[in-house]
């Protein structure tokens, strides 16, 4: 007798042996049986799908989750001018008129034309100290009081959580770049709660992975993968799955900043081996080898369009690759963030050193993000073994098109390189789908319906096209994919016999439905190991 069976569905099971199918049975949290409707076995429990498209879970390969959304913030996103800004800021200190700290989250560079500055913050902000984040959370831009409560100063600019932007008199200008490289770090988070600031309090934190993680299952993502924790972040996620708050699985990647010694990778290897089964993972390494195309601080081949410079890498190569194929012989995968087409490059030259000097072996490296990459490497993902793991609603046209910061820092000779998933698969590249919450919506119905359109929200006309990937490619690089990305395709990513039955009914058949309304679908039932987590039979 099998426990459960999911019957009257359309079910598309990412399986090349069996693509379709319209009933499956479920024994011991595992997918026991896929078939037809009339051969369906008995079992204790049936669940009428209605006809409904069910899929696997959806693994989403890189999801901040426990950097989340932060309700205690003044939220910028959308805000289009620096007006804008500071009405929003003016209207929550009205609301919160004893708060210590005014903490804002998800600034556009495109509403801050040129270097924000202190002086500009103080308008809107007085005397109080003020700390907000990009939307991509690359960049911190402070107030004076900040400026003074954090001790950046003139001789102070290299800080533990960024690098302060300077005026020509070597003055802090209040913009703070590599904070996602910096901030996020151990020391970072560390430095932030000592000045006193609320936004890295370890019970704010705990708060903000929460909401994700509710919002993740709501969604019909039944495996996250948290792509950069320090040792510390580590307790917040068992203490959320001690309260029965993580009801996703979750792979939790570990962050190797520049100077990592031996004896915190020792530490790391420690955390792999204590947190290792179907719910909680800890393992990858999360590098920095450049960051991001809009504040002009990714690492070209050419220059920006319009300036002289190309950006920098955080490591002269050829360091690099020894610090790869050192972390490759111990037996740890890279999840590398790279954005510029040097970047990219500088990662995939110091895989093909790893391999050269450790010799070949499954290490499933991955680069982060492939936002702009010169057509010349788009083979050599496929050759090296090196997963793309990328998120479509970045190359969204209402977010880095045309009359945005990306287009226009590449300029338009370069948009042929912007996220070229179509080539990359048709190189044979694996490709592992995801969101990057909170710099983008989660809903990977979002993700989906960017990566086969490469239009807007609203619609309008499409992006580099050329680009676009089928619907069935792209439900695979949201499950199968990013499962294989993670070394976890053995049980999970197709909805295949022996697998951990994680599965969505949606409200609508993607493939029926006209494009335009896949960012309308919803997870109308979520299962994780063969229990309803979300919807009627909850």
């Amino acid at each position: 007798m099998f426990d459960l069976v999911v019957r009257n569905a359309k079910i598309y099971t990412v399986d090349d042996g069996r693509p379709w199918a319209r009933a499956l049975a479920v024994r011991d949290g595992r997918i026991a049986w896929v078939g037809d409707e009339a051969d369906r076995p008995a079992a204790a429990r049936e669940i009428d799908a209605g006809g409904r498209l069910v899929l696997p879970g959806f693994v989403d390969a890189h999801n901040h989750v426990r950097l989340g959304s932060d309700d205690a913030c003044v939220q910028l996103a959308g805000a289009a001018s620096l007006g804008e800004i500071g009405g929003r800021i003016e209207s929550w200190l009205a609301a919160h008129p004893d708060a210590e700290w005014i903490e804002c989250e998800g600034f556009d560079y495109a509403a801050l034309p040129g270097l924000p500055t202190a002086a500009e913050l103080d308008r809107v902000t007085g005397a109080r100290p003020a700390f907000a984040l990009s939307y991509d959370v690359h960049t911190l831009w402070l107030n004076s009081a900040a400026l003074r409560r954090l001790g950046v100063d003139r001789d102070h600019p290299d800080l533990p959580f960024g690098v302060a932007a300077t005026d020509p008199d070597g003055e802090p200008t209040g913009f703070v770049t590599e904070f996602a490289v910096r901030g996020l770090s151990r020391d970072g988070h560390r430095a932030l709660a000592a000045a006193g600031v609320p936004w890295a309090d370890r019970d704010r934190r705990y708060v903000r992975l929460v909401k994700s993680l509710d919002q993740a299952i709501g969604h019909g993502i039944t495996t996250v993968v948290e792509p950069q924790n320090s040792l510390d972040d580590l307790a917040l996620f068992e203490r959320a799955r001690s309260e029965g708050r993580l009801r996703s699985r979750l792979i939790a990647a570990l962050f190797h900043p520049r100077g990592t010694g031996e004896a915190e990778l020792r530490e790391f290897a420690a955390a792999a081996a204590k947190h290792h089964d179907e719910w909680f993972r800890v393992g990858p390494l999360k590098l920095y080898i450049d960051d991001v195309v809009e504040p002009r601080t990714a690492a070209l081949l050419e220059p920006y369009c319009g300036h002289r410079h190309r950006g920098e890498t955080f490591y002269p190569p050829a360091e690099f690759a020894d610090l790869l194929a050192r972390l490759d012989a111990a037996g740890f995968q890279a999840f590398v963030h790279a954005t510029g087409d040097r970047g990219i490059r500088t990662a995939l030259d110091a895989v093909e050193h790893a391999r050269a000097v450790n010799g070949p072996r499954d290490a499933r490296h991955q680069i982060v993000h492939v936002e702009c990459l010169d057509p010349a490497d788009v083979p050599r993902f496929a050759e090296l073994g090196v997963v793309a793991c990328m998120q479509p609603r970045h190359c969204s046209p209402d977010i880095a098109g045309p009359g945005h910061d990306w287009a226009a820092n590449v300029g338009p000779e370069r948009w042929r390189k912007a996220w070229p998933m179509r080539s990359l698969a048709a190189a044979g590249a694996v490709l592992a789908f995801s969101s990057d919450w909170n710099v983008a919506e989660m809903d990977p119905m979002i993700g989906l319906y960017t990566a086969v359109t490469r239009r807007g929200l609203a619609g309008g006309p499409a992006w580099m096209p050329r680009e676009t990937v089928t619907l069935e490619t792209a439900i695979r690089a949201y499950t199968l994919g990013s499962a294989y990305a993670n070394f976890c395709e053995h049980d999970r990513g197709s909805l295949t016999p022996g697998k951990l039955a994680d599965l969505v009914v949606l409200s609508e058949d993607l493939f029926e439905i006209p494009v335009e309304r896949i960012p309308g679908v919803r997870a109308e039932l979520v299962m994780v190991g063969g229990a309803v987590v979300r919807g009627a039979s909850a």
